[in-house]
């Protein structure tokens, strides 16, 4: 079939989605597909839930748009109340934009103006991790570590700097403790801190739990808590981006519960709004806020659909339905189960390196040799090979190369919907595993 979008591969076709209900999408030959990463880590709720879709077709019989230059709304203002009362310690407003890259977008430019406001304009670094993905809008892009995405555009992005990712199973020394390498990469950050001049960075950025380029990593323990002081000590901000980790999907609402600390700036959205509108947030702490209130009196920023009405509404139903049905049990307790199946299936597989993640958020790491951890050859594309054999096989998951460097590694990414059942488990593990021996045919 010819078509006049530009998809994302231009010489691929793709299948036509015409309907989803629970885990499943149905594409136009009937076919159907265990969406087992959530899209992007979104569909937290599975597709077609009446909760959500009720809300929809009641707000869009309301008001279906107002600009937030004339008029705030109720499901804006209904949505914020619930994000500040869940939210970390410390935060005390709402920021919304359409997704996850304005979300960091708007969190950048927020820190930038902080600084402005309390009279440190001289400021102007910001300090992120290789192998990160924080978006694709040209700031987001730049403080992102994905030496792949950057390429072409480096000329385009703005200045940012970029120490080494906490990835234990990469970067751990056999004679050194998980605590101990943690210390070791925080430590990185104090010492480019002081390398750029103690008043002259403004943020840090960092996911708590990697998603997209490196596949569910989690930081050893103490890592974030070390960062955490590392930026009280030199004034620097400090901004996760949970757009792929957060909104229940580690099992608590937010990734960073699980490290015992609080940003100052946090950036949310896929599995707020649940792929059912889009939506993302900047949430910001009360010092930011006060800094804009007693200074300027507004922040710099402004997009047409921010606090869309539509959006908020069913922003708002998705969390319901979470708080309601008790979904960061079950978050819980089938990421207990995927992590028992994925040991079962691949604990002993001879291309598999590791497990990891957390929750309904986990993946596995494909390597050429266990015992030395190398990585199959680019040119192979093993995991596209991974992503075309899962589809065969009615399965969706998340395959993604250039873990180690952004051109060398291969890794999966699952994100299933937070309703999944043990059986949904068992039948994502075991596609899994029949898509991943096909793909390593002819390839190992």
């Amino acid at each position: 079939m010819s078509s006049h979008i530009l998809h994302r591969q231009i010489n691929h076709e793709y299948p036509v989605a015409v309907g989803g209900q629970g885990i499943y999408i149905e594409d136009a030959t009937g076919k159907r597909y265990i969406d087992a990463s959530g899209g992007a880590a979104v569909s937290c709720l599975g597709h077609g839930h009446p909760d959500v879709t009720r809300v929809l077709q009641e707000q869009a019989g309301r008001i279906a748009y107002a600009h937030t230059s004339f008029f705030t709304t109720e499901p804006a203002e209904q949505l914020a109340d619930y994000l500040i009362d869940t939210a970390p310690q410390g935060i005390s407003h709402v920021y919304y934009v359409s997704g996850g890259s304005e979300a960091v977008e708007a969190a950048l430019k927020m820190a930038r103006q902080y600084f402005v406001e309390i009279g440190q304009p001289q400021r102007k670094h910001f300090i992120a991790r290789q192998q990160s993905y924080h978006g694709n809008t040209v700031g987001a892009l730049s403080v992102g570590g994905n030496a792949w995405r950057r390429q072409q555009f480096a000329p385009m992005l703005i200045e940012a700097h970029h120490i080494s990712p906490c990835f234990e199973y990469r970067g751990r020394q056999p004679d050194e403790t998980p605590e101990a390498y943690g210390l070791r990469m925080a430590n990185e950050l104090e010492a480019k801190i002081i390398e750029l001049g103690t008043d002259s960075v403004i943020a840090f950025v960092a996911e708590p739990v990697v998603g997209a380029t490196l596949g569910a990593v989690t930081a050893a323990p103490g890592y974030f808590k070390r960062i955490r002081e590392i930026c009280d000590t030199y004034g620097v901000l400090l901004i996760l981006d949970e757009v792929m980790c957060g909104m229940g999907r580690t099992g608590t609402l937010h990734a960073c519960e699980q490290e015992g600390i609080a940003p100052d700036i946090m950036t949310i959205a896929k599995g707020l709004g649940g792929g059912y509108q889009p939506i993302g947030a900047a949430l910001l702490s009360q010092k930011i806020f006060y800094a804009f209130k007693n200074g300027s009196g507004f922040f710099q920023h402004g997009h047409t659909y921010l606090g869309h009405p539509m959006a908020c509404a069913a922003a708002m139903a998705v969390q319901q339905v979470i708080v309601r049905d008790h979904l960061l049990d079950n978050v819980k307790a089938m990421g207990l189960h995927l992590n028992d199946r994925l040991h079962e299936r691949f604990g002993n597989h001879r291309h598999v390196g590791d497990i990891r993640g957390r929750g309904l958020f986990q993946a596995i790491e494909l390597v050429r040799d266990r015992a030395d951890k190398s990585t199959f050859d680019p040119a192979q594309k093993l995991n596209a090979r991974v992503k075309k054999e899962a589809m065969a096989r009615g399965l969706m998951c998340y395959p993604m190369g250039g873990t180690i460097d952004g051109r060398n590694g291969d890794h999966v990414l699952l994100a299933p919907p937070f309703i999944c059942k043990p059986a949904d488990i068992d039948m994502i593990v075991e596609r899994l595993g029949d898509a991943v021996d096909a793909a390593l045919t002819g390839v190992a």
